[in-house]
């Protein structure tokens, strides 16, 4: 987070291409969680960050039309300070922006169906 404006990335990759969402990725061997979704971070936008503590956690499960599972993911979500750099989409993201609530809403972006839950709360903490 930068003052009330949060990093939001289009995806270019499945899963959700060409949703917005928040920067993400695998966590490496041996790396916490915090130390993870900072290395995330900076490896898809240059931005760098202090994390706070974890969000919460959420389970995304996205199932074909016959119902079997395509993919089953455990995000944790950590919120990021932000130290330095104004972000270059990588490969994993067509494009990205610094963004309000209110812009995200107004511009009616396609968006992860986590990203408006996880800004909220995120808004929540910070006050």
């Amino acid at each position: 987070m930068r003052g009330d404006r949060v990093l939001v990335v289009r995806r270019a990759n499945p899963p959700m291409p060409g949703r917005w969402g928040f920067p993400g990725g695998v966590l490496e061997l041996g790396e916490t969680v915090a130390q993870g979704a900072m290395r995330e971070l900076f490896e898809e936008t240059g931005v760098e960050a202090e994390a706070a503590d974890p969000l919460t956690v959420i389970d995304t499960i996205d199932r074909d039309g016959e119902g079997r599972v395509r993919y089953h993911y455990t995000l944790v979500a950590v919120i990021g300070r932000w130290l330095s750099g104004e972000g270059v989409a990588d490969d994993d993201a067509d494009e990205l922006a610094w963004l309000t609530r209110a812009e995200i809403v107004e511009r009616e972006l396609p968006t992860a169906p986590a990203l408006l839950p996880l800004l909220d709360l995120a808004l929540a903490r910070k006050e």
